[in-house]
């Protein structure tokens, strides 16, 4: 086969990747919108004791829509996101098979940590539109209820924070510490998702592409665990800082100090505060993800 041919081959399975991932996005925004809210309430005020008592008075004071404030801008966002997600990491694991073919030509497969390079890639790819996605999400989920509201939608939302402090410290405010937390979570996320289809390849003496949709959704499910118990003291500085005020009323100077602040104020635990809700939503959320790209790379072929 010509290089040109290899070429044009690479192309059509990194678009067929990309494609496959925005379905997985989309089913994801769809499952997990109700549970980010209350994850973000939580990690951002004290004014609910608990999970539970966040989404009761989310519903009794804002009514059901409230679970889907500020979705337009995830269900596009996002879609965009998990796209990119899936064929980053699909990409990068591409350049390390054709590594190892030259080194190991009978066994060209990933390592584990080759398998969480390529997830840390995706990561840091994903988070140059993730970071300000998050952060518009956050400042809609978290603004006053009704007269008293800062902004009237997402793109007034992203003019408001521009015109702040302009687009590096207004919009992309927290953009470090979200490339950590990108970096460590899809690391994990796709790493744990590989070695448990690989696993059950193995174990089962099967292709991968007869392993069922069920077991396919429940190792997705379980990868979402991962991905959020290894990287959520990370997100929950970063929604600190995302709603965080301007000038004078800001409280966090920078990633280090809103790290000190939280350590001193709430200790340990004030780095996971919301993780309840956070890893109920992850399985369904991340289940589905898995479950609709897997389906959507095989009907493409």
């Amino acid at each position: 086969m010509s290089a040109t041919e290899l070429e044009t081959g690479s192309l059509q399975r990194t678009i067929k990747d990309l494609f496959a991932g925005a379905a997985g996005g989309v089913a994801q925004v769809l499952l997990g919108q109700p549970f980010d809210i209350v994850k973000v309430r939580l990690q951002t005020t004290t004014q609910y004791s608990n999970a539970l008592d966040g989404a009761t008075k989310i519903f009794k004071n804002e009514g059901a829509t409230a679970f889907y404030k500020g979705t337009l801008t995830p269900l596009v966002g996002i879609g965009a996101c998990v796209s990119i997600q899936f064929g980053a990491f699909h990409w990068a694991r591409r350049r390390f098979e054709t590594s190892n073919s030259s080194s190991h030509p009978l066994n060209p497969s990933l390592s584990y940590s080759q398998y969480y390079l390529s997830g840390a890639f995706a990561g840091i790819a994903n988070s140059v539109i993730s970071g300000p996605i998050e952060h518009v999400r956050i400042r809609l989920q978290t603004q006053p209820h009704g007269a008293a509201r800062l902004y009237t939608g997402p793109i007034d939302c992203i003019r408001k924070l521009c015109a702040h402090e302009g687009v590096l410290k207004g919009l992309y405010r927290g953009e470090a510490v979200t490339i950590l937390r990108e970096a460590q979570a899809y690391g994990v996320w796709f790493l744990t998702f590989e070695y448990l289809m690989n696993a059950d390849a193995a174990r089962n003496k099967v292709k991968r592409e007869e392993i069922s949709s069920l077991k396919i959704a429940g190792y997705g499910g379980l990868a979402g665990e991962a991905l959020w118990l290894s990287s959520y003291p990370f997100d929950v500085v970063k929604s600190k800082m995302q709603s965080d005020g301007f000038g004078p009323n800001m409280r966090y100077k920078s990633m280090s100090d809103c790290f000190r602040q939280t350590w001193r104020v709430e200790g340990a635990r004030g780095f996971w505060k919301g993780i309840g809700p956070t890893l109920l939503r992850a399985m369904p959320v991340s289940a589905g993800t898995f479950a609709v790209v897997e389906a959507t790379m095989r009907a493409l072929g």
